[in-house]
């Protein structure tokens, strides 16, 4: 992964002022006021105050904060352009321009390059799956791998051929005889070779085939049973209904609404403004 060196600051306000109950479409719910669910337990692996994020003169992200902790699937939700795949970027060290803190495991890396974070355990599955499609698919796992890390699951391809079948029966195909679904669970396995303790999955339902969706499904919920946390950018809620603990709700680069995805799926008013086309 590429590393690019963002220009950090600190923002010191968060883009929601919510209360515990409703504030209807054009506010937040059920949060705490700081864009962090009330009612969540655990350790946190993923912080996030204050982040701004820009391409060129044009802001994209206003003051977003969100969590995500040890075990859970949390789902970053919102329309095309909402600035689900900037947040991911951003945390990740690959928007240039960015302000706010991150922070992982307790650490600050908000000044880091994105293969330093890689490096940390913070795995990042982009939405153009991104694999070496003259390479087979055992060559490109192999490409991904890292040593294991304390609190982490540890995978391996025999490991990877269980959780993706499809993967199995084609361990010596190029990448560039793949299907686009299969690429996509390709990519999936080649992060996770890199044993992270937590992963962020770009749109991972995006245009590939019903069957395939809910693979991933089954995948995401595997996941959490070992363990890994995961963010999920998503606007498909049926799909992260299916395996979302969380949800947070981006409206043009601010967090509109954050709660449990069951008060998501309850909530018409947030869902008609923010998520259906």
């Amino acid at each position: 992964m590429s590393g690019v060196t963002g220009t950090t600051g600190t923002s010191g306000t968060t883009g929601t002022t919510g209360t515990t109950g409703t504030t209807g479409a054009t506010g937040t719910t059920g949060t705490s006021g700081t864009g962090v669910a009330v009612g969540t337990s655990g350790e946190v692996l993923l912080s996030v105050q204050g982040l701004n994020a820009f391409y060129g003169r044009a802001q994209i992200l206003f003051d977003v904060a969100l969590e995500v902790r040890r075990g859970e699937v949390v789902a970053l939700m919102g329309r095309n352009g909402a600035g689900k795949s900037t947040t991911i970027k951003s945390i990740m060290g690959l928007v240039e321009r960015r302000q706010g803190q991150v922070r992982f495991m307790g650490d600050d890396i908000s000044r880091e390059r994105s293969h330093r974070i890689a490096r940390r355990g913070l795995g990042y599955v982009p939405e153009d799956r991104r694999i070496f499609t003259d390479l087979t698919v055992t060559e490109n796992l192999e490409i991904g791998r890292q040593p294991p890390r304390t609190g982490a699951p540890e995978w391996s391809p025999r490991r990877l051929f269980e959780l993706f079948p499809n993967l199995a029966e084609m361990p010596h195909r190029l990448g560039s005889r793949m299907s686009g679904g299969e690429q996509q669970m390709l990519t999936v396995a080649s992060t996770l070779m890199g044993n992270p303790t937590l992963v962020m999955l770009d749109e991972p339902s995006e245009g590939v085939a019903p069957l395939i969706v809910e693979q991933m499904a089954r995948m995401i919920a595997g996941l959490k049973r070992d363990g890994l946390a995961v963010l999920l950018s998503e606007q498909n809620i049926h799909f992260a209904a299916l395996v979302s603990d969380r949800a947070y709700v981006l409206e043009k680069g601010q967090i509109r609404y954050s709660g449990t995805m069951r008060e998501l799926q309850a909530n018409a008013e947030v869902r008609s403004a923010y998520l259906e086309v």
